[in-house]
């Protein structure tokens, strides 16, 4: 109910926010109250009224993790082929030889996409940024799962296809991006008429190799013409690195700038190959400058890169020189808590140094950094005024034990495990470790199925014609 107020009282911590500093927080013995679908108190003592009380006592209160990045309709299908998988002659990437032979068909997404979802409410996740195809009933999917949703129709003007596994070649054609770009124009306005109140969309101008020029600009000003960013992927392969210089002479994010595409209302997504990048030579650029110059933001989506033995040079150095970066998935397992660790890991050894990458700087990414690339500073931080987006963490699980600092149990030891209950607008969509609002065992076996029909037609698929043993090999030998 609109007027219903809930408090959870005696809190051992709170990840509260605070306001004058511009950052998290912690608050101890603390109470947090909202009424529908607002916070309207966090703090000690509170004595408003209260139709609801929940006992806080071993328990710690953080907002609703962000993810800015993630593709569910294709993501969950991929399990158990592309975790080892990569193209030693395409810069190690399992882009443009694999990801598109076992790519499920489409009357699946709706199927992965609340496989998705439960995965992402479990592990915290409030708010998710789609990057699909527009589709027939794409908002309704996402709203009965019960998470905030931002569509991000992905569309683009030229495919890519590999014939020998280490030359990629593109197909053009430029009125299919532009059909695709009204089709995501009609995808985003349509969403922030949703009766949920929850889904709304941003323009996702699919790769900064695959779109024109024109493209990317008519991308950029739909999306100021509804005060919404664009996120488009770039500097995120080395192929792509190649491609882009060997077209125009310049980096990718050279290129973007040159043509007015790079700037606060972009989102890159990855941005990992810049020019000072170990993997990279091209000292002639300053790409880094440039891009903090900029007021671009960065989707950060450190699994999928790391799997493949790749790195952002870092996350802390991106955020220390005032890049906003928010965090995503971007593959399976659905999983925020799994990405908050993997950033810190994985900046810590490119970077060789320790302190490169703290867990404050990927759990600002992951909550406040990614509102801030969605533009809602209310989301992903608990204050009042802010809406009721936020997970309830059980201090008593033994993998929290013992509690000296509670994000760093979170992250480092205990995953997803002691998220408790998880609440959007004010409504639980996960109790005790369990999600309310997706009844996932069909959509499991529909998925399994989708797979199965996938990896059949594999080998018609494949450059080379090979069979799915082959390309993607059991870790061990199946016997005799």
């Amino acid at each position: 109910m609109a007027d219903r107020t809930t408090v959870i009282r005696n809190a051992a911590w709170v990840v509260s926010w605070n306001p004058k500093g511009g950052h998290h927080e912690y608050l101890r013995d603390a109470d947090f109250a909202f009424r529908g679908r607002d916070i309207v108190f966090v703090g000690k003592h509170y004595g408003g009224p209260a139709d609801a009380t929940i006992d806080g006592r071993d328990t710690m209160l953080m907002p609703g993790l962000v993810n800015v990045h993630s593709h569910p309709t294709s993501e969950p299908a991929n399990k158990g082929l592309l975790e080892e998988l990569g193209s030693p002659g395409l810069g190690q990437s399992s882009l443009y030889e694999f990801m598109p032979i076992f790519r499920i068909a489409a009357e699946a997404a709706t199927a992965a996409t609340q496989v998705a979802v439960a995965e992402l409410l479990r592990s915290g996740v409030t708010t998710l940024c789609d990057l699909s195809g527009a589709r027939d009933g794409w908002a309704d999917d996402l709203a009965a799962t019960g998470i905030r949703a931002v569509l991000c129709p992905m569309f683009r003007a030229a495919g890519w296809r590999t014939a020998d596994g280490h030359s990629v070649q593109y197909q053009w054609d430029e009125a299919s991006g532009e059909k695709g770009l009204r089709a995501a124009v009609e995808a985003i306005d349509r969403a922030a008429q949703h009766p949920s109140g929850r889904v709304s969309g941003i323009l996702g101008p699919a790769q900064v190799d695959t779109c024109s020029e024109g493209l990317l600009r008519e991308s950029l000003a739909e999306a100021r013409r509804r005060a919404v960013p664009i996120q488009v992927h770039a500097a995120q392969s080395l192929v792509e690195f190649g491609e882009i210089t060997r077209r125009h002479g310049k980096t990718p994010i050279e290129w973007l700038d040159s043509i007015g595409v790079l700037g606060p209302d972009t989102v890159i997504g990855h941005g990992i190959f810049l020019n000072d990048h170990p993997w990279v030579t091209w000292p002639h650029a300053d790409d880094f400058r440039l891009l903090a110059a900029s007021g671009a933001q960065v989707a950060h989506c450190p699994t999928v890169f790391a799997r493949r033995g790749i790195a952002l040079n870092t996350l802390g150095r991106y955020m220390d020189a005032g890049i906003t970066c928010g965090m995503g998935t971007d593959t399976f397992p659905h999983n925020m808590i799994d990405e908050m660790r993997m950033a810190c890991y994985a900046g810590r050894v490119i970077a060789g140094n320790f302190k490169s990458v703290s867990t404050a700087h990927a759990f600002t990414a992951a909550t406040v950094g990614g509102a801030a690339i969605l533009r809602r500073p209310d989301l992903g931080r608990l204050e009042a005024g802010c809406r009721a987006d936020f997970s309830i963490v059980d201090l008593t699980h033994p993998y929290m034990q013992p509690v000296r600092d509670p994000l760093r149990s979170l992250v480092y030891s205990a995953g997803e495990r002691p998220i408790r209950d998880v609440y959007v607008d004010g409504i639980r969509v996960v109790a005790d470790g369990q999600v309310l609002t997706v009844d996932v065992a069909p959509a499991l076996a529909t998925l399994a199925k989708a797979q199965a029909d996938a990896l059949e037609a594999a080998p018609q698929r494949d450059w080379a014609g090979r069979s799915v043993a082959a390309l993607s090999p059991h870790v061990f030998p199946l016997a005799e």
